[in-house]
């Protein structure tokens, strides 16, 4: 039987493809209590920098000429930091190696991995990484809503203006009431979610993703007042995950944004640190060095829409047809889902809007769980599900896989990628 031609494209191998080598991340750990509380997204950075050398010994590090890093809430929007944390990495030529950030909130580092993916497509270089890094423990103070904006925008006589800095939580709550999704359902997901998740950690899935993080830690008491000494800890997994979180525990969270709402802080993504990078590379350069058998996958490309800002949870269900139909691709060619949870409402409404009502069943869609459980550490949040993707379907055997998330005032991006 022939393949579509849609599928066929995107399936077959050129010399000119952007091809992954390898797809790392930090475990990703709860702000203000988790075990990367102390730890500094730069840090962070470079530990999972490290990692990606590491995972390639058969790479000359001088061969990576650019850098991209996706980044929400970093001062000066993390430049100095991170190319401080590139260059403190042991083995990058800080010569021949350059930085740059990107932030496009929650899809900072899918548009990091974009950028350095175009950059490769017209040769401006043949080998990068796409990265990105986030600590909202430290950066999360005013909750991601500029303090000192011109005045004029805050009266703007267009409401869409006005709708930027409105509170995420009441996005969510705009999308259950707009698109009848129920809290019972919502709770629902995220019980879905923590069970996904704790499956996953308990059988391994994640162990060739997760690098350690070598940090201190400093416990405190509920005033914040330091409790004992600090302490240096090696992190290794993800600590967000509820195992064995019912229907009947939820239930009992009262609403987080508004006194009748759906939305809890139980069917809501946690707020997290972490840090992931994937190391890109065009096909022909991977044949000149040797390193084809190190391909994980390649990525195909990446489209992004906007749609309302009180409404942005919507943005995956906008994104993801549009780049379907940009490369001839129907659902059923896709064999694995990452949508971020970043609100159990706006996850359930794009679910359903495309259609994915039985795959989200099925487990094709974030089968080893999504942001509820897993935490959204804004600027790392797409290379993280891009690091999960690819580890997910190079262990099922899935082939084609799509990332999406919902982004702040108003957009979507996904990006399709293919297993080798």
């Amino acid at each position: 039987m022939s393949l579509p031609r849609g599928l066929k494209s995107v399936l077959t191998k050129a010399p000119t493809d952007v091809v992954i080598l390898s797809a790392l991340r930090t475990p990703i750990t709860r702000s203000y209590k988790g075990g990367l509380k102390d730890a500094y997204p730069e840090e962070l950075l470079s530990t999972v920098l490290k990692a990606t050398l590491d995972a390639n010994p058969n790479l000359d590090p001088k061969l990576i000429e650019d850098v991209a890093v996706g980044v929400v809430l970093n001062e000066l929007g993390g430049s100095k930091a991170a190319r401080m944390a590139l260059n403190h990495t042991p083995g990058f030529d800080t010569s021949s190696t350059s930085l740059y950030t990107a932030n496009r909130a929650c899809a900072s580092s899918l548009q990091a991995i974009t950028l350095v993916a175009s950059q490769i497509k017209t040769e401006m270089i043949s080998v990068g990484i796409g990265a990105g890094m986030e600590s909202m423990t430290r950066n999360y103070g005013t909750r991601a809503i500029p303090v000192d904006v011109w005045p004029e925008l805050k009266e703007s006589p267009v409401k869409e203006a006005r709708d930027c800095v409105m509170s995420m939580g009441i996005t969510s709550e705009n999308v259950a009431e707009r698109y009848n999704v129920s809290r019972e359902d919502q709770d629902a997901l995220a019980v879905e979610s923590h069970a996904r998740a704790a499956r996953a950690v308990k059988e391994g899935w994640f162990n060739k993703e997760v690098v350690p993080v070598h940090t201190r830690f400093q416990e405190v008491d509920k005033q914040g007042n330091k409790v004992g000494e600090e302490q240096r800890v090696t992190v290794t997994k993800d600590d967000g995950i509820r195992e064995g979180v019912t229907l009947d525990k939820l239930a009992k969270l009262k609403p987080a944004f508004k006194p009748d709402g759906r939305s809890t802080a139980g069917n809501s993504s946690q707020v997290s640190d972490g840090a992931a990078a994937a190391l890109l590379m065009r096909r022909s350069t991977a044949t000149e060095l040797g390193l084809t058998g190190q391909i994980m996958g390649k990525f195909v490309a990446s489209a992004v829409a906007g749609c309302k800002p009180d409404e942005m949870g919507i943005g995956p269900a906008i994104a993801i047809p549009k780049l379907l139909n940009q490369l001839g691709l129907k659902s059923e060619d896709v064999d694995r889902w990452e949508i971020n949870e970043a609100f159990a409402s706006q996850a359930l409404y794009c679910v359903r809007e495309l259609g994915l009502e039985k795959e989200l069943a099925a487990g094709k869609v974030n089968p080893d769980g999504g942001a509820i459980a897993l935490g959204h550490p804004l600027g790392a949040t797409g290379a993280r599900m891009v690091s999960t993707l690819m580890h997910g379907l190079q262990r099922t055997g899935g082939e084609v896989g799509v990332v999406s998330m919902c982004i702040g005032t108003g957009m979507g991006m996904a990006g399709v990628f293919v297993r080798e």
